[in-house]
């Protein structure tokens, strides 16, 4: 628990599963004020900026574009701890395959890409897409975030498309028939391609870590 009361602030562009990041962050910071808000000056305002997102790239972009959350967004990183949850992990980069392709906020130079029609393992059995499920978690870089949080734990992943960032920037590791960026790190941002929310004690615990985390 921290020693400080924080203001949590959750971004609602329109999409993503708000309230049950929004529920969990209450459940491991009881102290902290947790809010969802569209507003740009209460999310600059904000001591932690969480910056979520589900569904197709290209809705969620334009919906990012319509409320000027780009700007919002890039404010937010360089001044205080940012949390980017699945797309709003893809949303940082340049470029995404999905949707025929979409310029995304290109906070960092990666690419999203499609897994495939003909995704499989290294034993050569076929892999459904989208991935979906648990699935182990390799840490690349000693962060704050991952205090408490085991080497190679499972998380909770629903995507078709990865995130391939890189080394410079990866902060964890995921293999489903190609290896891709499961975390990114940078300064004030860090960004996951798995729900917390929904992988239990990990997940909860990588919550924690940020509500704690004070950034760069």
């Amino acid at each position: 628990m921290t020693d400080f009361p924080i203001r949590i602030a959750v971004i609602d562009y329109g999409m993503g599963n708000l309230h049950s990041v929004a529920k969990a962050f209450e459940h491991v910071a009881p102290r902290a004020e947790v809010i969802i808000t569209p507003d740009a000056r209460e999310i600059v305002e904000a001591d932690r900026v969480v910056f979520p997102g589900v569904g197709a790239i290209r809705d969620c972009m334009a919906e990012i574009r319509r409320g000027g959350f780009d700007d919002v967004v890039n404010k937010a990183i360089n001044e205080k701890p940012v949390l980017g949850i699945c797309v709003g992990m893809q949303a940082l980069m340049s470029h995404s395959e999905e949707n025929d392709g979409v310029d995304c906020l290109n906070v960092f130079p990666g690419q999203v890409k499609f897994f495939g029609d003909s995704l499989s393992d290294g034993h050569g059995e076929r892999l459904k897409v989208p991935h979906m499920g648990w699935n182990q978690v390799h840490q690349t870089i000693d962060h704050p975030m991952w205090r408490g949080i085991e080497q190679d734990e499972r998380f909770y992943f629903v995507h078709s498309y990865y995130v391939d960032a890189g080394t410079e920037i990866t902060a964890a590791s995921c293999d489903y028939g190609v290896q891709f960026s499961a975390a990114i790190a940078s300064g004030n941002l860090f960004a996951v391609q798995f729900h917390p929310e929904k992988s239990h004690t990990a997940g909860l615990q990588l919550l924690k870590n940020f509500v704690n985390w004070r950034g760069e």
